[in-house]
C-alpha cells in the first residue's frame, strides 16, 4: 500500500465533507467562469453595436432580447450589472462556506492524527522509541501531521479545482471557437514535461528540508536540556558552532528550494506570457475575419489565460503534494511500528499482594546480554536490595517487572503466572517506580506529586511530601506547593527533585515500591529518615531498592550483588559482610572514604525519628 492509500484510511471519514466542499468549489468556479461572458455583453451590446448586428447567441442572450433594456442603454447596463453582481455575491458566499468547512474538516483530521500518533508513542516500548531522536519525533508528531493534513484537505481540492477549470474553460472555448484551443493544446505537452521534472526535484528537496528540520529541532532540544552542562564546561562556542552547521544546512536546503522553484516558475511564466501574446494575435485575427466579436474575443483570451494559470497551479500543487507525501511516509512508518511488548489476548487478573518470582531469567537486547539466568523469589512485603556497578543489570531487572524489558529466556512470574499474561496497565498499576533519572513536569510542585491522582486532596499531597522528607524545603519555596518548577525540575537541586519524585510514588500507594538509585543525591541522615518513614507508614508493601551506597541497603531482608547481569552474591547485610566478598569490599572502601556515615549518627537519627 502506498503512502497516499494509507492516508486515505484515516481520511475516509472526512471524505463526505471534502466531496461537498469540492462540489461547492466547482459551483464557485462555474460562477467565476461565467463572468467573462457577462463582460463580453458589456463590450458587444453597450460599448459597441456589434452584438446587435450579429445576433450572436450565448448563455446570457436572454438579457439582450430587449426585455431587460435595449442595446447601448442604461437600462441594459443596470440589468447586466445586477446579474454580474449576483454572480459575484453567490461566488463569494460559496467560497466562504467552502473555506470554513474544509478548514474545519482539516483541523478535525489534524487533531485525530495527533491523537493516533501520541497513542502510538505511548504504546511503543522504550527501545523502539529510543531508536528515534527527539527532533525526528517532534517533526513527525507536529510538522508532518500539519503538512499531511494540508495535502489531503487543501492540495487535493486545489488540484480538483484546477482540473475543473481546465475542463470547463475548454468546453466554453469549443462552444465559441475551437481555434482558441490550438495554443493550449500545443503548449500542454511542454508543460507536462516541465511539470514532471519539477515534481521529481520537489520530492527530493522536500525530503532534504524535512531531514534538516528534524536535525535542527534535535540540536535545539538537546541544548535546552543540557544548558547547565554547556555552561559549566564553558563550551557555548562549540554548541554555537554545531547549531550554525545545522542551521546552514537547513538554509541551503531552503535556498535550493527557492532556486528550483524560481527556475521552474520562470519557465512557466515565460510559457504563459508567450501564450498570452499569441492568443491575443489569434483572437484579433479571428475578429478581423468575422469569426466572433470583440467582447467574445476578450472572454476567450481570459479563458486561455485561466487554462495557463491553472496549469501553473497544477505544478505548484504537485510540489505541495510531494511534500505532503514525504511527511505522510514518515507518519506511516511511525504508525506501523510494532511494540516489542505485546498485550495478552486473554489477560489475567493480578492480585494486590503480588508474589514475585524470577525463574532462570535472561534478557538480551540487540544481541547484548543484559541479565543472565536470574533466579529470585520475592514474597509480598519483603525488602530486597540490589547492588552492582554501572551496567550490572540492576535497572534492567527492576524494569523487567513491568515489561519495559521482556525476558528472552525463562519467565518472570507474579502470583505464579507469567507477567505476559497480565494487561500492561493493570500490571504497572501494582508498581510505583522512582527512576534514577528524575523527571518533573513544568508544573506546580503539587501537580508533580499528584501526577497519578490529579484530583487528590491537598492534605494527602502534603502528607506524602512530609514522608518523603520534602515538606520542609517545599514550604520554603516562593509559593510553596504552588511553585512552578522548571522543565525537568530546573531550579531544584538533585536531592529536592528526588524527594518530590519519591513523594509522587508514595502517593500512588502501590503494593510494590521500586527505588532505582532514587536517593543517591540525599545525605545518609535524610536517607535513613526517609527509609524509616516508608517502613513505618507502608509496612505491608514490597520494597525493591537499587543503590550504589551500602548504607542504603543496610535494613534490607536480602541483598543481591549483580555483575555483568548475573547475581554473584546474595544474603543479608551481615551475611554478605561475613562472606568478605565484593559487597564487603565496597562497604570497607566506602567506610574509608567517608561515604558510609558514622553509624552512631544514623542510629540517633533513627531513634529521633521513632520518637517523633
Amino acid at each position: 500500500m502506498n503512502t497516499f492509500a494509507y492516508g486515505i484510511r484515516y481520511w475516509k471519514k472526512h471524505i463526505p465533507c471534502a466531496v461537498f466542499c469540492q462540489i461547492l468549489g466547482f459551483l464557485a468556479i462555474a460562477l467565476d467562469l461565467l463572468l467573462p461572458l457577462l463582460s463580453a455583453l458589456f463590450v458587444d451590446y453597450l460599448l459597441t453595436s456589434n452584438g446587435v448586428m450579429s445576433g450572436e447567441k450565448s448563455v446570457f442572450s436572454f438579457l439582450v432580447t430587449g426585455k431587460y433594456g435595449k442595446a447601448q442603454t442604461w437600462e441594459l447596463f443596470w440589468s447586466i450589472a445586477a446579474v454580474f453582481a449576483l454572480f459575484v455575491l453567490l461566488r463569494e458566499v460559496t467560497i466562504y462556506i467552502r473555506n470554513v468547512l474544509f478548514q474545519h474538516n482539516g483541523l478535525l483530521f489534524e487533531n485525530e492524527m495527533r491523537d493516533y500518533t501520541y497513542k502510538k508513542l505511548v504504546e511503543l516500548d522504550s527501545s523502539t522509541v529510543a531508536a528515534y531522536n527527539t527532533g525526528e519525533l517532534l517533526t513527525t508528531l507536529n510538522s508532518d501531521i500539519i503538512t499531511f493534513k494540508e495535502m489531503l484537505s487543501r492540495t487535493l481540492q486545489n488540484l480538483g479545482d484546477s482540473f475543473f477549470v481546465l475542463a470547463l474553460s475548454c468546453v466554453i472555448l469549443v462552444l465559441n471557437s475551437a481555434w482558441m484551443l490550438l495554443l493550449p493544446a500545443i503548449i500542454a505537452p511542454v508543460l507536462i514535461v516541465v511539470l514532471a521534472r519539477y515534481t521529481r526535484a520537489a520530492r527530493r528537496i522536500s525530503a532534504n528540508i524535512r531531514t534538516n528540520n528534524a536535525r535542527l529541532n534535535l540540536t535545539v532540544q538537546e541544548n535546552i536540556n543540557a544548558v547547565r552542562l554547556v555552561r559549566s564546561f564553558a563550551n557555548e562556542e562549540l554548541e554555537e558552532s554545531k547549531f550554525d552547521s545545522v542551521n546552514t544546512d537547513l538554509k541551503k536546503a531552503y535556498f535550493e528550494q527557492v532556486d528550483v522553484s524560481a527556475k521552474f516558475n520562470m519557465a512557466f511564466n515565460i510559457i504563459r506570457q508567450l501564450t498570452y501574446v499569441a492568443t491575443v494575435a489569434i483572437g484579433a485575427l479571428l475578429v478581423l475575419k468575422g469569426v466572433f466579436l470583440i467582447g467574445i474575443m476578450t472572454a476567450c483570451i481570459t479563458y486561455v489565460l485561466k487554462i495557463m494559470d491553472h496549469l501553473t497551479q497544477v505544478s505548484n500543487n504537485m510540489y505541495q503534494l510531494q511534500y505532503g507525501l514525504v511527511s505522510g511516509g514518515r507518519i506511516r512508518d511511525f504508525l506501523e511500528k510494532q511494540t516489542r511488548i505485546p498485550e495478552p489476548v486473554r489477560p489475567e487478573k493480578i492480585g494486590r499482594r503480588p508474589e514475585i518470582e524470577f525463574c532462570d531469567v535472561s534478557i538480551t537486547a540487540e544481541g547484548k546480554p543484559l541479565l543472565k539466568h536470574v533466579n529470585l523469589k520475592i514474597p509480598f512485603g519483603k525488602k530486597i536490595g540490589f547492588m552492582g556497578g554501572t551496567g550490572s543489570g540492576k535497572s534492567v531487572l527492576l524494569k523487567s517487572l513491568v515489561r519495559i524489558y521482556d525476558a528472552t529466556e525463562g519467565s518472570i512470574r507474579i502470583d505464579g503466572k507469567d507477567v505476559r499474561a497480565y494487561e500492561l496497565e493493570e500490571l504497572r498499576d501494582d508498581f510505583a517506580y522512582v527512576f534514577q533519572d528524575v523527571f518533573l513536569f513544568s508544573n506546580t510542585v503539587d501537580a508533580n506529586i499528584a501526577f497519578y491522582a490529579p484530583d487528590v486532596a491537598k492534605e494527602e499531597v502534603m502528607r506524602v511530601a512530609e514522608l518523603a522528607q520534602a515538606g520542609r524545603f517545599i514550604r520554603s519555596l516562593p509559593k510553596g506547593y504552588e511553585t512552578i518548577v522548571g522543565e525537568k525540575g530546573l531550579g531544584l537541586s538533585g536531592g529536592q527533585k528526588q524527594r518530590i519524585s519519591i513523594a509522587r510514588a508514595l502517593l500512588k500507594n502501590a503494593p510494590v515500591l521500586v527505588l532505582d538509585d532514587a536517593s543517591s543525591a540525599l545525605d545518609v541522615i535524610t536517607e535513613r529518615k526517609l527509609m524509616h518513614s516508608i517502613k513505618e507508614n507502608y509496612p505491608d508493601r514490597t520494597l525493591l531498592i537499587a543503590a550504589h551506597r551500602v548504607s542504603s541497603l543496610a535494613d534490607c531482608d536480602e541483598i543481591l550483588y549483580l555483575q555483568d547481569g548475573e547475581i554473584i552474591e546474595r544474603g543479608t547485610f551481615e551475611e554478605l559482610i561475613a562472606k568478605n566478598g565484593r559487597f564487603a569490599e565496597i562497604w570497607r572502601m566506602q567506610a574509608e572514604e567517608g561515604v558510609v556515615d558514622d553509624l552512631s549518627a544514623i542510629q540517633e537519627a533513627d531513634g529521633g525519628e521513632a520518637q517523633a
